[in-house]
C-alpha cells in the first residue's frame, strides 16, 4: 500500500538504485538529506533483502519545475548509491531517463565494451536508434 499512499500526495517519479546491504541505512539518510534540501516529499519502498531501493520522488502536477526538481533530486540520489559501490538501477533496468546516470556508473572500458557489443549485434544502429548507448 506504499505506492497508493505516496500518490495520494502528487505524482509520484519511481526509480530505482541498489546499494550493499551494507549500505542501506546510508542511503535512505541521503534521501532524506535530499528531499530537506530541496524541499520534497521522498519515499523509499524497497527490496530490502537485496539492496534495491525505490526512492519515490513526489511530483507536484500544478507547479511546472517539480517533474526537473523530481530528476534532480533522483540523479543526486543516484549518484550518493554509486559512491558507495551500487549502481544506478535494480530490477528495471536502464531506461531512457537513466542514459546520462549509466554513463556516470561505466568506467571508460565498460563503456567503450557496450559500444562494441552493441555495434557488434547491430551494425547498422536499426535496433533503437540513440538509445541507451550514446555514441
Amino acid at each position: 500500500m506504499a505506492y497508493p499512499a505516496l500518490e495520494a500526495l502528487g505524482s509520484p517519479l519511481v526509480d530505482d538504485v541498489s546499494v550493499p546491504l551494507s549500505q542501506l541505512a546510508a542511503v535512505i539518510d541521503e534521501v532524506e538529506r535530499v528531499a530537506a534540501r530541496r524541499g520534497l516529499t521522498i519515499g523509499v519502498v524497497g527490496h530490502a533483502g537485496d539492496g534495491n531501493l525505490h526512492p519515490t520522488v513526489i511530483v507536484d502536477p500544478r507547479d511546472p519545475a517539480s517533474p526537473a526538481a523530481a530528476h534532480e533530486a533522483f540523479d543526486e540520489i543516484a549518484d550518493y548509491a554509486l559512491s558507495l559501490g551500487g549502481t544506478v538501477t535494480g530490477e528495471h533496468g536502464i531506461g531512457l531517463l537513466k542514459v546520462g546516470l549509466l554513463e556516470r556508473e561505466l568506467d571508460p572500458v565498460a563503456a567503450r565494451l557496450h559500444r562494441q557489443l552493441k555495434d557488434l549485434l547491430d551494425p547498422l544502429g536499426l535496433f533503437n536508434p540513440g538509445k541507451v548507448i550514446r555514441r
